[in-house]
């Protein structure tokens, strides 16, 4: 028999391991570890929400739903983007209720890609979008943000990587790993160039509630860009739902449709229970979800203001609880600098070229932590430049 490994896809081989897992493989194996590092909220799920799940089960409800999602939860998610963003979605026709905003983003690629279709991707950035991209037979082409431009994208930046196999753009903000955001101003300036080229935008909007100056801005809200965009979002963020695995996907009816097509196929629906603890969320859950980004915002400011003080350049994060500091001074890259301050210091944080090659240099710190290991890994990484030496 020929090595098993011979049957595994060609496409799937040529993917590498996620650079956040490989890191994390380690950290399991050092003890006293003060993690930087797992993108989740540090509390658990507020009690109304977990209630509502443990009365659902009581009252039966362990069946399948619709494909598509309850009902109830579907107009739900239209009241709450209705509400916030000024944008109206038909809950029966441009909804779907997924398996968080990982399977929306599969779902997406997989409908709306031909071989070799491109996708601009934004980077650095989360580390699925590219992935993503390649198993649906498409092609990632990332397109660089810079500090000096807050991470926002620009539209220059983004015409020097439009050719005439550009199909989707992918706009995540706020931005996971830099904590950048876009105004409804810079994301005006994106739309012409999206209409002219005719690209369909995938809007990863999961940290949109973690926006710590002005309102979050989707650009499904702006004139001709409901219709060519996918809105992505979901529970996991903010409100401490992380494990639950809810999202939504909001579009046109016919891409929404085709997700659902394949979605009835390989999922047939997101668990009962835990849309039912969506339904609670957004019905209920606004008060404790305020109090969670509250305490995430006093944190932002204490460990910028403490990376700042050991001599780390850092670009201010205005959304979701990530900074992402240069490490050039160290004279180390991201994957030297993470590797001896966890081996040295017993501190976690990731290698920013996990999140592209335009991460080099830079490391991405999860400030979703107590502020006493915040304060404690503060001190452990002075510590660190200290021995190694600013350059």
């Amino acid at each position: 028999m020929n090595s098993i490994g011979n049957k595994i896809s060609p496409l799937v081989k040529s993917i590498p391991p996620s650079g956040i897992r490989k890191f994390f493989d380690l950290v399991a194996q050092t003890e006293g570890v003060i993690s930087l590092g797992v993108g989740e909220p540090d509390y658990v799920t507020p009690w109304h929400i977990r209630e509502e799940c443990f009365y659902s089960l009581e009252r039966g409800y362990t069946m399948y739903t619709s494909n598509a999602g309850l009902p109830e939860l579907r107009e739900e998610i239209a009241i709450y983007l209705k509400k916030k963003l000024g944008v109206e979605y038909s809950p029966a026709r441009e909804i779907l209720v997924t398996v968080g905003v990982s399977e929306a983003l599969d779902l997406a690629m997989r409908v709306l890609l031909e071989p070799d279709d491109e996708v601009l991707v934004p980077e650095p950035c989360f580390v699925s979008y590219a992935p993503g991209a390649v198993l649906a037979y498409g092609k990632a082409v990332p397109v660089p943000t810079y500090a000096s431009d807050e991470y926002r994208l620009t539209a220059e930046n983004l015409e020097k990587c439009i050719t005439p196999r550009s199909k989707v753009l992918v706009l995540a903000y706020p931005n996971n790993p830099t904590g950048g955001i876009m105004s409804r101003e810079d994301l005006e300036a994106l739309t012409s160039l999206i209409i002219k080229h005719d690209l369909i935008v995938i809007s990863d909007e999961i940290y949109s509630e973690l926006t710590y100056q002005g309102e979050h801005a989707s650009i499904a809200s702006l004139p001709g860009m409901k219709d060519r965009t996918l809105l992505m979002n979901g529970f996991s963020k903010a409100y401490a739902m992380t494990g639950w695995r809810i999202g939504y996907v909001c579009g046109h009816p016919e891409i929404i449709a085709a997700m659902t097509k394949v979605h009835q196929y390989t999922i047939m629906c997101a668990p009962i229970m835990g849309q039912k603890a969506a339904i609670e969320a957004l019905r209920h859950g606004e008060t404790e979800m305020r109090r969670m980004v509250d305490d995430y915002n006093n944190r932002r400011k204490l460990i910028l203001s403490g990376l700042r003080s050991i001599g780390l350049d850092c670009f201010e994060p205005r959304g979701a609880f990530y900074c992402f500091p240069s490490i050039t001074s160290s004279g180390l890259n991201s994957e030297e600098f993470c590797e001896k301050l966890l081996l040295e210091e017993q501190v976690a944080v990731v290698p920013g070229n996990a999140f592209g090659s335009n991460g080099n240099g830079h490391i991405r710190c999860c400030y979703a932590a107590s502020v006493t290991n915040l304060e404690k890994a503060i001190e452990r990484m002075g510590n660190f430049l200290q021995r190694h030496g600013a350059k």
